[in-house]
């Protein structure tokens, strides 16, 4: 399936129609967007901690890393710091079944204080390492490169990459440094090209912006880098005003692949007039993309993930005295079960007394509902939106719904179109068999279909929400699979 929404034209076994992507989503008509925020607050626990007085991860850990699912297991590249040493982070592995309990294996490669019994992973030599965003490609056809490490590191002066066969011991690329100096927070693979997303690049408006560097071979990294949001740029400021003061972009943002949208959680910096560091505040923001370059908030400065007391109960004292709160994206995305898990730090580094998580139901991390717009609104249709053009190859597709507030009084129908908006025999609304109750993946049939199947050219889904009390409705996505 492709779907013609701004994004290159790839074929996907899935697509993820979600409220806040409005290139997938383009027409909408009585329907608000609502996203759903989160807040850890006070005691919120991290689920990595430190490690034992004495240990390489002791004094702090940073999330300036990655959780991957490999296999049956997720797995967790973080960066320690040991105590009685001067800033030089390592890069750590921690292994979980759930996401919410991990252990640190025993990996007996690297040694610290005169054993090897620890989670370091062996990097070929001792070097700091300030943030690292991992891939796993399991069919690439050098096993020796399946995992594939872009990192920051004080040994070279700019971006460093690295390859393992099993993501436990990597050999740096003799090119090192393959790019320019980028502080990066997350990456992803799109047709066939890598991209980091970070901050860094010489532009010439706003010091910390969302700027992405690219590579199709992970050596050769393009030497500029591509401006993707800039915050701020609406609010006049001083013309003395420090590097630290205003509304920026910390280190870019992680990025979540869903196929046909590219979900981040960026640093959402806002910085004190003084200019002094410590009294930043920083959330974590959310942005969307197509292109894995360009990139828009759908609701400008709203926090996805909320720093206010996180972990307050549980920080160190001296670190309370540093900053204001302030928390650091990691590449950490995964749906599993019924869950959405996200895993992130606290900022400045030594703040960081282990990486926390938190968690939406599966996928619902904004809705759409309907919404009554008043004096303006002319038309007499039910509150609905339609998906931009869909191709299915000439294939079928399964479509469900990830949905909430169905009842006898509020329901949704769902209408599949061609590409010029004229609903398609034998899938009009009114055949269209909604589910009985909400759920996180309700599945749509029509009178005489469960499939859609048998459609020539591209075709739309048009969702409605119908019933005397529709405004109950929370639709969160739509999913479209390869049957």
């Amino acid at each position: 399936m492709r779907i013609s929404n701004g994004g290159p034209s790839v074929s996907l076994d899935s697509i993820v129609l979600f409220p806040f992507d409005d290139q997938s989503i383009p027409f909408q008509s009585g329907v608000k967007l609502t996203l759903q925020g989160k807040q850890g607050g006070h005691g919120n626990e991290p689920v990595v901690t430190l490690g034992e007085p004495g240990a390489h991860d002791s004094e702090w850990i940073a999330f300036y890393g990655t959780v991957l699912k490999i296999d049956s297991e997720l797995w967790m590249w973080y960066l320690g710091q040991g105590p009685d040493e001067h800033w030089h982070q390592r890069v750590c592995l921690a292994k979980s079944k759930d996401g919410r309990n991990w252990e640190k294996p025993d990996l007996g490669l690297v040694e610290y204080h005169g054993s090897k019994h620890n989670n370091l992973v062996d990097m070929g030599e001792d070097i700091h390492v300030q943030a690292c965003v991992i891939f796993y490609e399991p069919k690439d056809p050098d096993p020796d490169k399946r995992f594939k490490m872009s990192y920051e590191t004080r040994k070279h002066s700019g971006l460093c990459v690295a390859y393992s066969a099993d993501g436990l011991t990597w050999k740096e690329s003799p090119n090192n440094p393959v790019g320019g100096w980028i502080e990066m927070a997350g990456g992803t693979k799109l047709d066939g090209c890598y991209y980091l997303a970070g901050q860094g690049g010489r532009h010439a408006v706003g010091f910390r912006q969302l700027v992405s560097v690219a590579s199709y071979d992970f050596e050769h990294w393009s030497e500029a880098t591509c401006s993707g949001l800039r915050r701020g740029l609406n609010t006049r400021h001083a013309p003395n005003m420090g590097k630290n003061a205003g509304e920026q972009v910390h280190l870019g943002a992680a990025l979540w692949n869903r196929g046909n949208v590219i979900v981040g959680f960026y640093g959402k910096w806002n910085g004190h007039d003084s200019n002094d560091r410590r009294m930043l505040t920083m959330d974590l923001g959310l942005v969307i993309t197509h292109d894995a370059l360009h990139y828009k908030e759908p609701i400008p400065n709203f926090p996805i993930v909320s720093a206010a007391e996180d972990g307050w109960g549980s920080k160190r004292k001296e670190s309370l005295t540093l900053n204001f709160p302030a928390l650091i994206q990691g590449q950490g995305f995964e749906n599993i079960g019924d869950e959405t898990l996200y895993w992130y730090g606290a900022w400045p580094e030594e703040a960081g007394n282990g990486v926390r998580l938190t968690s939406w139901q599966r996928d619902r991390l904004g809705y759409f509902s309907p919404y009554d717009t008043g004096a303006w609104s002319y038309s007499k249709d039910n509150a609905h939106f339609v998906s931009a053009p869909i191709d299915l190859e000439g294939g079928a597709a399964r479509l469900t719904v990830n949905v909430d507030g169905i009842t006898e009084y509020s329901s949704i129908s769902v209408e599949i179109q061609d590409q010029m908006f004229q609903a398609i025999s034998g899938y009009e609304s009114d055949v269209s068999k909604a589910p009985g109750e909400g759920g996180l993946a309700r599945s749509i049939i029509w009178q005489s279909h469960d499939l859609i199947e048998n459609v020539a050219g591209p075709i739309r889904v048009r969702v409605n929400f119908e019933g005397l009390r529709s405004e109950d409705i929370r639709l969160y996505a739509v999913y479209l699979d390869r049957a």
